[in-house]
């Protein structure tokens, strides 16, 4: 980048290309911030050189949506998203597969913000766009069903979502094989739909697919493996086989812990879980022990007022009374109100 910018210029548009494959590879590294200042200088030399409209300008401004939705600036993310939306629309056409992606981006930024009729607005006129631009059985177009799937199923529309679960899964396994972890996500998801549509059986045999597809693409300390582990453990706990479920519990706790550390809300969900188990096993020391645990790491992460924090103060509460520690219950109970 020096010798571009000595013997051609700060603002020529190979300097500006470097400085923005910059702002990729920083990206790559986790290196947010200095990513964020690669795109914004990049940014700058394209209007400057280009112009607000050049397809380089705004695949910037694409990335810096991407970038700050990594970062949870959701606000400045929508607005890079839109300008870059309207901004295709004008230089390549509504059905430009750049224009696409940005629909999409948009779609997923929406369903983070729970904004789930907008989220569906979005993948539904980038699932039309794709499936006219690359086809039906494309990456492209299986990944916006399967996001598809995720809005459906929070909406409550369970059989949309199978349908739309299904037809990614098939597609995942033609194009990308049965161990991708694209499919095997989507296994992971079945399994929660089944789990929501009281399909245990169903749901267990996805999660373990899953499971063992994961433990041999990511290993069995990846936090996505530990995903399935847990949810495993909350399937069990549901058929009321809660030895198995303390096994899958005692397995995610341990790995959450290796990856993300002790106190994070990962973590500390999986010990609540350990906390609601041992109550139904009629372990109360060790019930106390892990909502003890959960709340102080609660406390720490996220604030005494967060409702999570909340809830294991209640679940402390319920346990003392169990126990007749009615003193003790009638503390908690009235910092949880």
């Amino acid at each position: 980048m020096d010798e571009y910018e000595k013997a051609l210029g700060p603002d020529h548009t190979s300097t500006l290309d470097t400085v923005h494959s910059l702002g990729n590879l920083y990206v790559d590294q986790g290196k947010l911030k200095e990513a964020e200042q690669m795109y914004q200088r990049a940014l700058k030399g394209y209007e400057k050189t280009l112009g607000p409209d050049h397809t380089s300008t705004l695949g910037t401004v694409s990335n810096l949506g991407n970038l700050y939705e990594n970062q949870d600036k959701l606000k400045e993310a929508e607005q890079m998203y839109q300008r870059a939306l309207e901004g295709y629309e004008r230089a390549l056409g509504l059905d430009h597969t750049s224009t696409l992606d940005t629909v999409h981006n948009l779609g997923v930024l929406y369903y983070d913000q729970g904004k789930l009729e907008e989220a569906e607005e979005m993948y539904q006129r980038a699932l039309g766009g794709y499936k006219k631009a690359l086809g039906p059985d494309h990456i492209s177009t299986l990944t916006t069903v399967h996001n598809l799937g995720l809005v459906y199923a929070d909406q409550g529309k369970l059989k949309e979502a199978e349908e739309m679960f299904q037809c990614a899964l098939n597609g995942y396994e033609e194009a990308l094989g049965p161990d991708h972890t694209s499919t095997l996500q989507t296994l992971h998801n079945l399994g929660n739909l089944y789990t929501d549509q009281v399909k245990l059986k169903e749901a267990e045999e996805m999660y373990r697919q899953a499971l063992k597809g994961k433990e041999n693409a990511l290993g069995p300390y990846h936090t996505s493996t530990l995903s399935t582990v847990n949810n495993l453990g909350v399937l069990y706990m549901d058929q009321g086989k809660l030895k198995e479920a303390e096994k899958m519990y005692q397995r995610a706790l341990e790995g959450y812990k290796k990856a993300l550390g002790t106190d994070h809300t990962s973590t500390l969900a999986i010990a609540s879980n350990l906390g609601l188990l041992y109550c139904k096993q009629g372990k109360p020391k060790e019930a106390e022990e892990m909502y003890q645990r959960v709340l102080e790491g609660e406390e720490k992460a996220l604030g005494p007022d967060h409702t999570l924090t909340l809830t294991t103060v209640s679940n402390l509460g319920d346990l003392y009374e169990k126990q007749g520690k009615l003193v003790e219950a009638d503390g908690m109970y009235r910092r949880a109100l």
